[in-house]
């Protein structure tokens, strides 16, 4: 967010925004606009209780906006199921510019998801939603092309991209374990120099990515978390948000808008305190969570046998990328092996999502690779 403010600002997401006024009401940014801050006090002493009192019974009444450019051109826009993002990217289009506040004091404190369950619904309809702007006329680089910086038009469309971003991450949680298992190199050998680029690009992100979150306050044990959700999210939130937006474009299906609810019995409020990921009831998104990490388990377990086994069949500096890949998803899913064969209480994954994950995982086994 803080990274957007020399391009324009960052975007309008959620509460904890303020808006002027004007703003929401569609005015567009001139170089000769100046705030009258008097103005609501001035216009306040020209009305009588009366007359405030009937505006307010207007104002409350469910057909105020009907015959209107509310939703349209004022307000928040309809329509999208983050309305919050799109009115955002109008505000920007007409020369305003946001500017991001991080006060020491919490300035806003409201309740977010505690359980997994929680967390993947309401990423999936942010990233079906961010995705659907991407794809319609509000796309940032063309809603957005003449309005705003190009750069700005590239910070909106990381949001935009989430979904689709489920589909690399799915070939790299799959497809090269998968390849260990079935001895078919990926990556180019250890000692090659055509290695670097991924080593780079590994070693760089993941290190400026803890920086970023050490710098921020947060804790070794909090980035290693952040590392697994984000996994979580993009093989679960993010491609049913590519999925459910494909479906709509094509007309098989029709928006909705599902509220995320954020409340939690004393026993998963205990355990989110205790930072133990919470399951407990089945769930498709829970299956496909499963079946990645114990097919990793056993890719693994597999290869591993293979390499120590197999002599110069496959040798371990052609699939040394794709044992540390694989091993680091066996790792970052530990508290998935956990829930499904170690815990009691009700937050564990139910034994029937555990036999699906087996099912599918055999079935996985069996896919060849070219």
């Amino acid at each position: 967010m803080t990274g957007l403010d020399s391009v324009g600002g960052p975007l309008y997401i959620g509460t904890g925004c303020f808006h002027r006024r004007e703003i929401l009401c569609g005015r567009r940014f001139t170089k000769d606009y100046k705030e009258d801050w008097d103005r609501g006090i001035k216009e306040k002493t020209l009305q009588c209780i009366d007359q405030i009192e009937e505006k307010a019974k207007s104002l409350a009444t469910c057909t105020y906006e009907h015959n209107t450019q509310w939703g349209n051109e004022i307000g928040v826009k309809y329509g999208c199921p983050v309305e919050d993002v799109i009115t955002g990217l109008a505000i920007h289009c007409r020369g305003w510019e946001s500017v991001y506040i991080n006060p020491p004091r919490a300035a806003f404190i409201g309740v977010g998801p505690t359980t997994l369950a929680q967390t993947i619904l309401q990423h999936k309809r942010w990233s079906e939603g961010n995705f659907s702007i991407f794809l319609s006329k509000y796309c940032p680089f063309v809603f957005g092309h003449g309005n705003i910086r190009l750069r700005h038009q590239m910070g909106y469309s990381i949001y935009g991209l989430w979904a689709p971003n489920s589909l690399p991450t799915l070939y790299y949680v799959i497809i090269p374990s998968l390849g260990l298992l079935k001895g078919t190199p990926i990556f180019p050998e250890i000692m090659t120099p055509w290695i670097i680029p991924f080593i780079y690009v590994s070693f760089v992100k993941n290190m400026y990515s803890l920086y970023e979150a050490l710098s921020h306050g947060d804790t070794l044990r909090g980035w290693w978390n952040g590392q697994r959700m984000w996994m979580v999210k993009r093989i679960t939130s993010y491609l049913y948000g590519v999925i459910d937006t494909i479906r709509k474009l094509l007309g098989l299906s029709k928006m909705g808008f599902q509220v995320t609810s954020k409340v939690s019995d004393e026993d998963e409020a205990k355990r989110y305190e205790q930072e133990i990921m919470e399951f407990g009831t089945p769930s498709p998104e829970y299956v496909i969570v499963a079946t990645i990490a114990l097919f990793n388990l056993v890719c693994l377990v597999g290869g591993l046998s293979q390499i120590m086994t197999g002599g110069g069949n496959m040798p371990l500096n052609v699939f040394f990328l794709q044992v540390i890949l694989c091993g680091v998803l066996v790792i970052i899913n530990f508290p998935i092996y956990e829930a499904m064969f170690l815990r009691k209480d009700r937050g564990g994954i139910p034994f029937s999502v555990t036999l699906a994950s087996i099912g599918f995982v055999m079935l996985a086994l069996f896919v060849p690779i070219i």
